[in-house]
């Protein structure tokens, strides 16, 4: 809720044109990957919103845990799947959350990587044509030298998909931890 109202704020402040989507599954808190377990935001260190103004700048990525092994980079509803992911893999890792994609702050993202070597980026969005590919490619033109494993995607399926089952397609913490414990394969 406290970068969702600063970031809002920002849009509406822009000059630019701003399309700003909302993860829903946020609305009634942290959504973890488990639908059967979704808490409220009661007692979240997010959930302290300020009456007053304030901002969270368009294109500058958070920090939302830091580590040294791996560096995970998701956005809106995978960052708080991927915290729950990084918990159960053991690994320390750097979880960015990327706030905006356009523009999205890869100097942080370079930063993060030089210190770690490893990628994983999570997305809701199928694996072909999302965005994680052109993060992928601007990783990989950037970083190439200091990467010491394949950049891992984990994302929705290649499919359409009914609302029935999208529990199964959207990336949970399982497939998430695996991809972070394949980048410390040799």
């Amino acid at each position: 809720p406290y970068n969702a109202k600063g970031l809002l704020t920002s849009a509406v402040e822009s000059n630019d044109p701003v399309i700003f989507f909302e993860p829903k599954r946020c609305y009634r808190g942290p959504f973890y990957g488990d639908p059967h377990n979704v808490p409220t935001w009661e007692g979240h260190p997010e959930a302290e919103v300020p009456e007053s103004h304030y901002t969270v700048p368009l294109g500058e990525a958070r920090l939302a845990m830091e580590g040294d092994e791996c560096t995970v980079i998701a956005w809106g509803t995978m960052v708080h799947v991927s915290e729950q992911a990084i918990r159960d893999s053991g690994i320390s890792c750097d979880l960015i959350d990327l706030q905006t994609l356009v523009p999205w702050d890869r100097e942080a993202i370079v930063e993060s990587i030089e210190k770690t070597g490893r990628c994983v980026i999570v997305h809701e969005a199928p694996k072909t044509s999302g965005f994680g590919a052109e993060m992928v490619a601007s990783i990989q033109e950037r970083c190439f030298y200091r990467l010491e494993s394949p950049i891992q995607r984990v994302t929705g399926w290649d499919t359409p998909f009914p609302h029935t089952t999208e529990w199964d397609y959207m990336p949970g913490p399982a497939r998430i931890a695996a991809a972070i414990h394949r980048t410390q394969e040799d």
